[in-house]
């Protein structure tokens, strides 16, 4: 990469070319060309300067014309107009044609226009810079960094996000908890044509449900009671872009309805509002649930279901995956090493036979978890069997070897669950069939 910025002067009056060429030749970083005519200038436009300064009065063509002709070549190439004439009316015009700039020729015209190349160039490296992040966002989500396998489960993956991410079409994930749901949904957002639009993630069972439809949808100053100003809401915030709705099968029947209508008609309307919003929104849903069993069940709609199911991907359970567990505990323990700027620690043969005889219940956010454990417990040199220690296996089964009360053994249990689905309490509820006021009341009173 270069740091050279192209200044290309398009100026008749040769001397005050000289001033200007000199004047903006003092930053080492400007490389200056002079033209003395517009006939000149366009047979170097494919050089794509940074900057064109245009003279308004060129002996073969007006500025307005110059201008036309650059910006129908190139209009990513900023100009600014020079003119002798202080016409408001004129550059008004110029204005309004694309130009950058209108700059007369007085005293303080060699400032202006080094203020304007100084303005131009940070707005390059800004470009630039944003490019850079959006490239390196790209990178980071490639399917193969982002999902590490080689077993034919994951492999089925890698060809549907394949598949999805050369499409609009709407994307249902199905997975148990821990699989990285939210991972795949990324790295088809970012590797699909929407890639430069926002990604806005949604965890439905994080929202009450008094709270979720405003939270979609954004409502009007005044909707409800705190409503002090307008609020957009997250539908809204992906336009152009993806909506990511994890735990779709979580939301209840009334907001379902609200929802299919929102996709049906691709607009929304905010609470308390009565104007419709267009959007332009891909959406891709993940849940730990059978759909179609909740449908069966009356508790999903139907119609919805359908609308929802597009391409359906299946993210494998970790124990499904053979050797990818040694691989991706590697890769852990590679990455534990390097943000604790540690020596490079390896797994034993035994310790990669007790993680391959593990189920993971947790899955890969279990396995990550449990390497990480297992680096600190190690001599940071080879992590053995004994530095392994998985903290929910057979942990029912080691429980009841213990003389408790019924009280206690339900405390464990709950307590299991609750570590089991990260704190959910509304979905741990539905696991075991208890209120949630009762694990509320039990986690306030620091029995959990």
């Amino acid at each position: 990469m270069t740091n050279t910025f192209k200044i290309f002067i398009v100026e008749d009056d040769e001397f005050y070319a000289k001033i200007l060429s000199y004047h903006l030749s003092l930053n080492p970083d400007n490389e200056v060309e002079v033209f003395h005519s517009a006939k000149e200038v366009f047979n170097q436009l494919h050089k794509r300067p940074s900057l064109i300064t245009l003279d308004y009065s060129l002996p073969d063509m007006n500025g307005n014309e110059a201008l036309k002709r650059i910006k129908t070549q190139h209009p990513e190439i900023p100009v600014v107009i020079v003119s002798g004439q202080e016409n408001i009316s004129t550059a008004i015009q110029l204005l309004k044609e694309g130009a950058y700039d209108y700059i007369v020729k007085d005293e303080d015209a060699k400032e202006r226009l080094w203020n304007v190349a100084r303005n131009v160039k940070d707005n390059i490296s800004l470009q630039n810079e944003i490019t850079y992040l959006r490239e390196e966002v790209e990178k980071k989500y490639e399917f193969g960094k982002i999902i590490k396998g080689n077993s034919p489960a994951i492999k089925q993956v890698f060809q549907m996000l394949e598949k999805a991410s050369k499409t609009n079409i709407t994307v249902s994930i199905t997975g148990e908890t821990g699989t990285g749901k939210e991972l795949v949904a990324k790295a088809i957002h970012y590797n699909s044509p929407r890639n430069k639009k926002p990604f806005v993630a949604v965890n439905v069972t994080a929202i009450p449900n008094e709270l979720i439809e405003s939270e979609l949808f954004g409502y009007e100053k005044g909707a409800f009671t705190g409503a002090n100003n307008r609020r957009i809401g997250k539908f809204e915030e992906a336009n152009g872009g993806t909506i990511f709705l994890d735990e779709i099968g979580e939301m209840d029947l009334n907001m379902q309805s609200k929802l299919l209508r929102v996709l049906q008609e691709k607009e929304i309307t905010r609470v308390g509002g009565n104007g419709v919003v267009k959007i332009d929104v891909r959406v891709i849903v993940a849940t730990h649930r059978d759909l179609a069993e909740e449908v069966r069940q009356k508790k999903f709609r139907e119609d919805l279901y359908y609308r929802l199911l597009g391409l359906p991907i299946k993210v494998p359970p970790l124990r499904q995956r053979g050797n990818d567990i040694i691989m991706l505990a590697k890769f852990f323990v590679d990455e534990f090493s390097r943000e604790n700027k540690l020596n490079k620690i390896t797994i034993s043969e035994e310790a990669q036979k007790k993680l391959m005889n593990y189920p993971f219940p947790g899955n890969v956010r279990e396995l990550k978890a449990t390497m990480e454990l297992a680096g600190v417990m190690s001599d940071e040199k080879v992590i053995d069997a004994e530095h392994i220690s998985f903290n929910s296996v057979n942990m029912l089964s080691d429980v009841i070897m213990e003389e408790m009360t019924l009280e206690a053994y339900t405390q464990q249990i709950i307590k299991h669950f609750l570590q089991k689905y990260d704190n959910n309490v509304v979905l741990v509820a539905q696991k075991l069939d208890i209120g949630k006021s009762t694990l509320y009341r039990m986690m306030k009173n620091g029995l959990m």
